[in-house]
């Protein structure tokens, strides 16, 4: 994955898509690396922390280690999850969106939170704002001080 996160980065800076024949490489690695998982967990001993029955059947689904439910939800999303191989629109990982978020829970923690439901909105809305103004290149004293309907112009421009 790091790999084709690389070569993916690398083809965005360049301005090419990957080739077919490589992303396919990808898919025939990512596949092969899931059923040499999925057959190790086949291998292992089930867990016993099923819940029992008063007649002595277990109730549910077996229960499965973390491992394997990982790789099965990466067998079941492999179209979502290698998206990014095909789409130069879709980030690798989700880092930016946590970072977005990171400020609001940082606040929440250091001094508990907000005094009221308004004052947390204005915040979010200022921080918004200002990780806008980061992701379109924007000066922050010339998007603070232009109108706002000539920023939403350029926002609909890109």
């Amino acid at each position: 994955m790091r790999r084709a996160c690389h070569i993916t980065n690398r083809a965005r800076e360049r301005g090419v898509p990957l080739r077919p024949r490589l992303i396919e490489c990808f898919e025939r690695r990512y596949d092969a690396i899931l059923a040499e998982g999925l057959a190790f967990h086949e291998t292992q001993l089930p867990l016993v922390h099923a819940v029992i029955k008063a007649g002595g059947k277990r109730r549910g689904r077996a229960p499965r280690r973390t491992g394997h439910n990982l790789l099965l939800r990466l067998a079941k999303h492999k179209e979502d999850t290698l998206r990014f191989l095909r789409d130069p629109t879709v980030p690798f990982t989700n880092n930016q969106a946590e970072r977005d978020a990171r400020m609001m829970k940082l606040r929440q923690k250091i001094s508990g939170g907000f005094r009221s439901l308004e004052g947390a909105m204005n915040f979010a809305l200022i921080r918004c704002f200002f990780s806008t103004a980061k992701k379109q290149s924007w000066n922050i004293i010339d998007a603070l001080t232009s109108d706002p309907s000539n920023l939403a112009k350029s926002l609909r421009l890109s």
